[in-house]
């Protein structure tokens, strides 16, 4: 007796020598769920088998045999309801056995759906030079059924059609373009997808590369006190190297929390400065600072790049406040120490919110006062301690 050794996986076609004896036809149908499907093995008469004899498996699982019907005494088939979609994507094993369990044929059984159109299609540039492009699948992602993605572009008034061949970044749903793209001019770029139902194609996105570009996040980050100030941390940082040799203007973002909290608060106005004052901290408390960069005007392209990710996090603390309690030092000097507070408070406040970024002069001015009003109070609370003594 031949037998055939058939795989968990559907991979296996059986073996050309063993085609003149048993078959099963359709071979490897591809159907949509809640199709139905009539398959029937038939057998060479050299075998000495008889179709009453056989019987029919589902991924190793023995069918019923009411779902058999003998035809006549060489071919036996099996027929199957309202398919549920493929237990794996390389199809679902049907098989024909002789009585005795012998693998006589086998067919891979496809059901799924059509795979839907793939959506969320963006792409970016690290260097100008190259391409990445990402997408998600349509639908909820899921067709039971192997999908091929296939990324393509061109030039958009001109130029052939070509395909993406790099898919091996570590992820699904992307590809990688290296090489050979071109500058100041626009590409059309989608992906389609397919398998054995059905192809989709995504919308097509127009992109120049130059308004798609994106930067490492900066490096360098370094974050500071700024000398006795309480609220005060001065951060830092380097441009990425990769646009150090681009002619471009680069914005920032920085962002900050306190270590006990995951709420970040975000600076916007930071622009091509590679340096910032946060202002208005918790004194003698650990903070959190990441910076990202945006690419704005490379070559001339106006549109604004794509933010990077943020620097892995630095973390610094604000000096403690050595400040006296209230009530301990002399009322009138505590009341004009207030009145002066509430002055310069309310004049900082304004030169804040009346300037732009992480401004220089205001910050100068505010740091003297500061240094100045903490000097007085340590001071007076020497002279406090001295009495007392």
């Amino acid at each position: 007796m031949i037998t055939f050794l058939f795989l968990g996986l559907c991979v296996l076609k059986v073996a050309s020598s063993l085609t003149q004896f048993a078959a099963i036809y359709p071979l490897d149908p591809a159907l949509p769920i809640g199709a139905s499907l009539t398959a029937t093995c038939t057998v060479s008469s050299e075998l000495g088998l008889e179709a009453r004899t056989l019987y029919w498996t589902l991924n190793s699982k023995r069918l019923p045999s009411e779902n058999y019907t003998v035809l006549n005494r060489t071919a036996l088939t099996v027929s199957l309801q309202r398919l549920n979609g493929s237990r794996q994507q390389s199809g679902d094993n049907l098989v024909c056995h002789s009585a005795d369990g012998h693998i006589l044929a086998g067919s891979c059984v496809y059901v799924g759906m059509p795979p839907e159109k793939p959506v969320n299609l963006s792409c970016w540039s690290r260097n100008t030079k190259d391409l990445t492009c990402r997408w998600m699948p349509g639908g909820n992602g899921e067709s039971f059924l192997r999908t091929k993605y296939t990324l393509k572009y061109k030039l958009r008034w001109y130029g052939h059609e070509k395909e993406c061949e790099d898919y091996n970044l570590g992820e699904p749903y992307s590809c990688y373009i290296p090489r050979d793209l071109a500058l100041f001019t626009p590409y059309e770029i989608w992906v389609e997808a397919s398998n054995q139902l059905g192809a989709a194609g995504s919308d097509v996105t127009i992109l120049d590369v130059l308004d798609v570009v994106t930067t490492d996040p900066p490096s360098d980050v370094q974050v500071s006190r700024v000398g006795e100030l309480e609220d005060q941390l001065s951060v830092r940082w380097s441009t990425p190297p990769a646009l150090k040799d681009f002619l471009f203007q680069a914005k920032y973002q920085i962002r900050y929390r306190v270590e006990d909290s995951s709420e970040w608060k975000v600076v916007d106005d930071v622009g091509n400065q590679t340096s910032c004052r946060l202002a208005g901290l918790k004194s003698g408390t650990v903070y959190f600072v990441q910076v990202r960069c945006n690419p704005v005007g490379i070559y001339g392209s106006k549109k604004a790049g794509i933010w990077s990710d943020w620097s892995n996090p630095t973390a610094a603390s604000t000096p403690r406040s050595d400040r006296l309690g209230a009530g301990v030092c002399d009322p009138k000097a505590g009341e004009q120490n207030s009145t002066l507070r509430r002055e310069l408070k309310q004049f900082f406040g304004w030169v804040r919110k009346h300037a732009y970024g992480c401004t220089g002069l205001s910050i100068k001015l505010y740091d003297q006062w500061r240094v100045w009003l903490q000097k007085s109070h340590k001071t007076r609370n020497q002279i406090l301690q001295g009495d007392k003594s």
